[in-house]
């Protein structure tokens, strides 16, 4: 198939979330032999930090104003399989706008914050999605499971919501020879977050401060430089997707905490799971309702409510940690690759495109609540129709984690 994406970054890991998982799903698409696309604009904030301008597996298309590519990026989309909007895509509702307007690709939107969108839009619409969409979508994907597919198709009247997790390349994250610079009892890697700092403090930095004879490392962007940190702190303000797996590897235990927003729905697996995991770094993490939907508590990942728990599992030996590690890592590779969610996703989109047709042929009333125009100008589309069978290999339905 041919896809096209447009999203909030595929070339600039720093600060955010979306990059690392992008590339893990567009590499295993390449890989199965998809043609893909993924237009991203020219933010500054990623331009001065990107990872890359280019890569083997898509075009990546930089742009600077939509109004610059729109027309160049409607005929691409025009001519794809599906095409993609994501969340935080700048301007991506004016973008959602015309995409939703073409008439024979599959439209899809994938929220990789699922909860904290559907939080906000009860307020309003955001700059990256407004209400009235969702409905106009042939199929939405959540990074998160649970009672956020139930809201989006009640609620907000998405005609199918999935579930699409978080997930991690294997070839790229495996374990690696440990680094001084980030050898440490624990570690946390993420992004500063006000909702989550309650839990910071609790399950790191007083970790820390009670046992200052070991070293402790945490990284990421946006902490406020005047707070006191515990001298046996290190400090990193980005660790590059290519030293992640030394970063993990030189990690006694390595914690995982869980935005507010995203713990209250449930069912939203951080990457950090699966890319600790497949580097066979012990997890520690706060408790979210569905977590054991990913991994055993206490067989392949420690649960933390208190400092206690934290300092508990740092007290156990070697062994105990190395075959909880173990058996993560192969619940890893079994279940939360890029090849295992594009399975997935290629059934949904497949599940779709099925879906599509019968509301087509079940109406004589225009399919979608304004009528499929050309957003470009000119003549109307061509009729939608499927290309190339079933989804996957054999057309064989694969169940979710």
């Amino acid at each position: 198939m041919k896809i096209t994406i447009f999203g909030l970054t595929l070339s600039s890991s720093w600060g955010n979330g979306h990059a690392t998982p992008y590339r893990a799903l567009l590499r295993a698409l390449a890989r199965c032999g998809h043609t893909l696309t993924f237009f991203e604009k020219d933010a500054e904030y990623y331009a001065l930090r990107r990872d890359f301008a280019s890569c083997a597996y898509c075009d990546l298309v930089i742009y600077g104003e939509w109004k610059d590519i729109r027309r160049r990026a409607l005929r691409e989309a025009a001519a794809s399989d599906v095409v993609m909007t994501a969340s935080f895509c700048p301007q991506g509702a004016c973008i959602n706008d015309d995409i939703l307007g073409l008439s024979s690709p599959l439209r899809v939107f994938y929220d990789l914050d699922t909860p904290v969108t559907l939080d906000r839009l009860r307020a309003g619409d955001l700059d990256y999605l407004r209400a009235a969409q969702l409905a106009e979508f042939d199929l939405v994907l959540s990074w998160s499971g649970g009672r956020s597919l139930t809201e989006l198709e009640t609620q907000w009247q998405a005609p199918l919501a999935r579930p699409l997790f978080g997930c991690v390349d294997p070839d790229f994250y495996t374990g690696a020879p440990r680094q001084a610079r980030f050898q440490c009892a624990l570690s946390y890697m993420g992004t500063y977050a006000a909702d989550r700092q309650e839990k910071l403090d609790c399950l790191f930095l007083e970790c820390a401060r009670r046992r200052p004879e070991l070293e402790f490392v945490l990284a990421g962007t946006l902490y406020p430089w005047h707070w006191q940190w515990p001298s046996n702190v290190k400090r990193f303000d980005h660790v590059a997707p290519p030293e992640h797996p030394a970063f993990y590897s030189s990690s006694q235990l390595t914690l995982n905490l869980t935005r507010a927003e995203m713990a209250a729905c449930g069912y939203c697996p951080s990457g950090r799971f699966f890319e600790a995991a497949a580097c066979g770094t012990p997890i520690v993490s706060d408790w979210f309702e569905g977590l054991d939907s990913f991994f055993r508590p206490g067989e392949e990942i420690f649960i933390a409510s208190t400092t206690e728990d934290v300092l508990a599992a740092l007290a156990l030996g070697g062994g105990d940690l190395d075959r909880m590690s173990a058996r993560a890592r192969q619940r890893t590779l079994d279940e939360h690759t890029g090849e295992r969610r594009v399975r997935q996703m290629l059934n949904y989109f497949d599940e779709a495109f099925t879906a599509r047709h019968a509301r087509q042929a079940a109406s004589s009333r225009p399919l979608f609540a304004r009528q499929p125009r050309d957003p470009l100008g000119g003549s109307p589309f061509r009729p939608f129709a499927v290309k190339g069978g079933a989804a996957t290999p054999g057309g064989a339905k694969e169940a979710t984690s």
